[in-house]
Parts: C-alpha cells; sequence; structure tokens
C-alpha cells in the first residue's frame, strides 16, 4: 500500500527537457514584457492624436524611426512567443498531448494574426512615404488613409488576443493539473487568461467598450500572472511530486 506521503503526490514526473523548457517560459515571460509595453502602450501615445489625422501623420513621420522601433519589438515579442509556445508543450505534453496540441495550435495562430499587425504599421509609413505614385492622391486623403491602417493595428491586435483567450486557457488547466506549479498561481492564470478572452470578445461586439480604461480592467491579471510564473520558473523552476507533498 501506498504511503500518505505518496498519495498526496499530486505532480507529474518531470523530465530534463521540460526543466529546460520551464527555464525558457520563465525567462520569455519575463524578457517580452518590455518590448511589448513599449510597443504596444508607449509608442502609440506617441502618435495618436484623436480626431485629428493630419496631424497624427505628420508625427508618425516627424519621429519615423520611434515608429519603426515599435514595429520591430512587436516583432521581437512575436517571434519570442513562438519559442515560448514550443516550450509551453514540452513542459504541458506529458500531462495532456492532445490538451498541450491544441493550445499550442490556438497559439500558434494567435501569433500568426498578431505578426498581421506589423503589415498594417507598414502600410501607415508606405502611405506617407511621399513616393511618387502616390503624387496623385490628395495629402489629407492619404492622411485619412494612414490613419485607417494605424487603427486596424488595435483591431488586428484584439482579435490575437481573443485566440489568445481560447488557448491560453488550456496551458492554464494543464499547469493546474500537473501541480508543477503551485495550484493557486495555476488557478490565477487560468482565470486571467478566460478574462483576457472573454474582455476582447466583448470589444469587438461592442466597440463602444473600447476606453482607455478598459485595458485597466482585462490587463492586470495576465500581466500581474506572466511577471509571477515567470519569476517562479527561473527561481523555483517545476515542482517535482515530492517538493509538491504536504
Amino acid at each position: 500500500m501506498a504511503s500518505p506521503r505518496a498519495r498526496r503526490a499530486v505532480t507529474t514526473p518531470v523530465t530534463r527537457s521540460q526543466r529546460t523548457a520551464a527555464k525558457v517560459v520563465g525567462f520569455t515571460y519575463l524578457a517580452a514584457l518590455v518590448p511589448a509595453v513599449f510597443a504596444e502602450f508607449y509608442v502609440p501615445t506617441r502618435f495618436y492624436v484623436a480626431n485629428n489625422a493630419v496631424e497624427t501623420a505628420h508625427r508618425i513621420m516627424t519621429h519615423e524611426r520611434l515608429f519603426r522601433l515599435g514595429i520591430a519589438s512587436n516583432l521581437i515579442v512575436f517571434s519570442a512567443a513562438v519559442a515560448l509556445i514550443a516550450a509551453l508543450y514540452v513542459v504541458l505534453e506529458p500531462v495532456g498531448r492532445g490538451l498541450a496540441l491544441y493550445a499550442a495550435f490556438f497559439r500558434l495562430v494567435e501569433t500568426a494574426v498578431l505578426f498581421a499587425t506589423t503589415f498594417s504599421d507598414f502600410t501607415v509609413l508606405r502611405l506617407l512615404s511621399g513616393a511618387e505614385y502616390l503624387r496623385a492622391i490628395d495629402p489629407d486623403r492619404l492622411a485619412a488613409l494612414a490613419r485607417v491602417a494605424f487603427l486596424v493595428h488595435g483591431d488586428i491586435y484584439s482579435a490575437g488576443l481573443f485566440l489568445c483567450g481560447v488557448g491560453y486557457p488550456v496551458f492554464n488547466y494543464l499547469w493546474l493539473k500537473s501541480g508543477y506549479i503551485p495550484k493557486p498561481l495555476a488557478a490565477f492564470g487560468l482565470f486571467a487568461t478566460l478574462w483576457l478572452g472573454a474582455w476582447m470578445f466583448a470589444l469587438i461586439v461592442f466597440p463602444e467598450l473600447r476606453r482607455p480604461v478598459a485595458i485597466l480592467i482585462y490587463g492586470p491579471p495576465i500581466f500581474l500572472f506572466e511577471v509571477t510564473i515567470g519569476i517562479w520558473l527561473l527561481a523555483r523552476g517545476l515542482r517535482t511530486a515530492e517538493a509538491a507533498s504536504p
């Protein structure tokens, strides 16, 4: 008969490759935060002027290098996301292969959609480039078209985050099931990602909710979860069955 200690062990056995992948997950979570915040929160506020397409266009062309740094930062973040998804799959596949595949698939589709935000940003730059073939179009109309492309970035990003809210909770369910990390942390991650997906769906259906305060509602839980799990995985790694036992 198994001892009470053995019966209380709740984790799946951990391999060396899983431990290495967990460190990649932790590092990627933390390393991607700065360029993500820079590209999606700092850069847009430097250019967007409500109800004034011409001024928005003027700011973009005056500080084109900063705008391009925002694009480059997003490319770094989305590329890191591919490594993150692969590492998450390696860690959690032994817990549930089918669910891990499902989550990885949706998160890869999400990342592909987010990559498309850079297409709209490059379109902005192309429309405002002053190229010879654009001189047949009135400058104000070009500014208006550039503003449309600028705003489409946010729409594409919302679609990507909705897909995140479909696939990401499954990874967090596997974290919860595995016992590799503290169950309260995994449960909080499950809530945070479901909350994110629900809000993105609401913003797509009810665009009037898209106000500056919205990010303060759906953003903090997922931000806090990713910072916390990143620090945990780098500092403590995956818990073993023995470590998880009371």
